[in-house]
């Protein structure tokens, strides 16, 4: 029962990864790619922790945390620029 959680769950977040791209690519303004493009780095770093358990990896949580700090300095990093306060 929970491997089909578990993978209805991935199926979800990889449809949800390709809506967020179809978000980064049409979005309206920067900023609303900006978040599309965080989004999508937060569903992945979910399906990482998925292929974690999956494989039993524990090393693969350790590639999730290091994407996860990544991608908020650089998300950090773009808000600035875009406020211009760089």
């Amino acid at each position: 029962m929970a491997d089909i959680l578990y993978n209805t769950s991935a199926v979800i977040a990889l449809i949800a990864i390709v809506l967020a791209g179809y978000r980064s690519l049409k979005g309206p303004n920067v900023a609303d790619r900006v978040v599309a493009l965080d989004v999508m780095t937060i569903i992945s770093i979910s399906l990482i922790v998925y292929v974690a358990a999956l494989a039993q990896r524990i090393i693969y949580l350790d590639v999730a945390m290091v994407y996860a700090l990544i991608s908020f300095i650089g998300v950090i990093a773009i808000a600035r620029y875009l406020e211009r306060g760089l």
